[in-house]
């Protein structure tokens, strides 16, 4: 077999339907977010950056930053290893702390990245929970989609945000042990889950519940403790999982729950067994982060604010955006080869980075720009952004009367 050849044509394929990917290559400016350094050959163009997960700006926040450095200096850049071998790193203790207490539980387990936690987590019990069945939203994360093939546990799809839906098939279930998983805001629609129904209906069959809180935390309740904490939930739910890497603005995933829970998953789960642990520098960061997050709400009410009057202004033009009640800001374009074609146009002649969302992260004919205004977007990025997008609205709106 010519492997290279049939590598090309998949790619070469990728390209014709409009779904290959293609990097920018940025540089982000510490103290300067959401700008940055856009690299085209010897050329730099300064560039707005309005699809970052980073939804707070923490990645450049002072304290944050120094707290990094003065780490690095402390205990230099790496771990050394699993925290099996290594041994376990004082930092990592101290931000498992932290994150047992931002979510009321008795304790914390942290991994490499979003990804891995989850995939780790919903594995591991699966295969380890004897006849166990995972009960899984279908808008579920390809990282819990991941974890639960890899489980080779029994899987029952319930229709997206459906709690009737889950209810039936619970019923259906039976006696078997059961976990329900699902997240709080979904990223590429942005909706959020009916979240106590979830819980009483799973409540109701005797069912595990395992959350997904990674485009939440930070962002919502009163310490940042995500959707769960915001709607006083968290106590019910039995495994809450998150990132350290979105509204944080660091690096890493984890999950929290009962310890023992956290002892079986640290005992058998080969994701956290057989990795390198996280650099303490960036369990220190993300310390120090989730507690500037847990006693400050400002950051969280200028990002409501910044996602408000956007909204407002796109209706205001007439450009279309999927509603929802969080941060995240879908603009539907419903085309892959239009997506990219904006979002090329955006970043070269507006200086504005949108990455487009195509084929397989959305369904085809979905496809979007997803925007995430964030505290330290000003009100003349917005009036750039809506003025911009109305510019190629216009257009195409133009080319299609033509046509």
């Amino acid at each position: 077999m010519d492997f290279d050849q049939h590598f090309k044509q998949a790619l070469e394929t990728l390209k014709r339907e409009g779904n290959y990917r293609v990097f920018a290559e940025v540089e982000r400016q510490c103290g300067n977010f959401p700008k940055v350094k856009r690299y085209i050959g010897e050329e730099v163009q300064e560039v707005t950056v309005w699809c970052s997960n980073d939804y707070l700006g923490m990645g450049h926040h002072a304290d944050v930053v120094g707290t990094m450095v003065d780490a690095v200096q402390s205990c230099g850049t790496g771990a050394g290893g699993t925290r099996n071998i290594s041994g376990n790193n004082h930092m990592h203790r101290l931000l498992e702390e932290e994150l047992a207490d931002l979510h009321g539980k008795e304790q914390a387990l942290l991994f490499t990245s979003g990804y891995v936690s989850n995939w780790a987590a919903l594995s591991t019990l699966g295969a380890k929970i004897p006849g166990a069945v995972i009960l899984s939203d279908e808008g579920n994360h390809a990282s819990m989609i991941e974890g639960i093939r890899h489980s080779r546990a029994d899987k029952v799809l319930w229709k997206h945000n459906d709690w009737r839906d889950l209810d039936r098939k619970l019923r259906a279930v039976g006696d078997r042990p059961k976990i329900v998983a699902f997240e709080s805001v979904y990223s590429m629609d942005g909706d959020i889950c009916p979240m106590r129904e979830i819980v009483e209906v799973a409540e109701a069959h005797g069912a595990m519940t395992y959350l997904d809180e990674v485009h939440a935390v930070g962002m919502y309740g009163p310490r940042g403790g995500g959707i769960s904490e915001e709607r006083g939930l968290a106590d019910r739910i039995t495994l809450i999982e998150g990132t350290l890497g979105k509204a944080y603005g660091v690096v890493g995933g984890y999950i929290t729950g009962s310890t023992a829970l956290c002892d079986f998953i640290r005992s058998f789960a080969s994701g956290f067994i057989f990795t390198t642990a996280l650099p303490p520098a960036c369990a220190a960061a993300a310390t120090a982060s989730i507690r500037h997050l847990k006693a400050s709400t400002q950051e969280r009410l200028v990002q409501r604010d910044r996602v408000a009057k956007l909204r407002a202004k796109l209706d205001a033009q007439g450009i279309p955006h999927m509603a929802n009640d969080s941060h995240i800001i879908p603009v539907m374009i419903g085309d892959p080869v239009k997506c990219r074609m904006i979002s090329d146009i955006l970043m070269q002649d507006w200086g504005i980075y949108v990455q487009p969302i195509n084929y397989p992260t959305v369904p085809k004919g979905t496809e979007r720009l997803r925007i995430t205004p964030g505290p330290l977007h000003s009100d003349a990025d917005i009036d750039h952004l809506v003025a911009a997008l109305a510019s190629l609205w216009r257009q195409c709106a133009l080319a299609h009367a033509v046509a």
